[in-house]
């Protein structure tokens, strides 16, 4: 539930919506959410110094109901 709410978040920000991709893997601390986006988009979803990441996290702790939920935005850009 809480990838699907993250990936529904994700798309509404970016401009490549079909290249959004929400993982859920689970660890030692707790579950923990990939979101990978278009290089172009990695920006929007990162915003200024980090706000926009910080809100999406925010809301999926809110979501997440005493879990430990991270949330990780995943650099796929291979241009380096």
């Amino acid at each position: 539930m809480l990838a699907e709410a993250l990936e529904h978040l994700v798309r509404g920000i970016v401009d490549n919506p079909d290249d959004v991709d929400v993982r859920a893997k689970n660890g030692r601390r707790g579950e923990s959410l990939e979101v990978r986006v278009h290089p172009d988009d990695l920006g929007r979803v990162i915003g200024r110094q980090g706000r926009t990441a910080k809100s999406l996290r925010t809301v999926v702790s809110a979501l997440a109901d005493n879990e430990s939920v991270r949330v990780d935005v995943i650099d796929t850009d291979r241009r380096r």
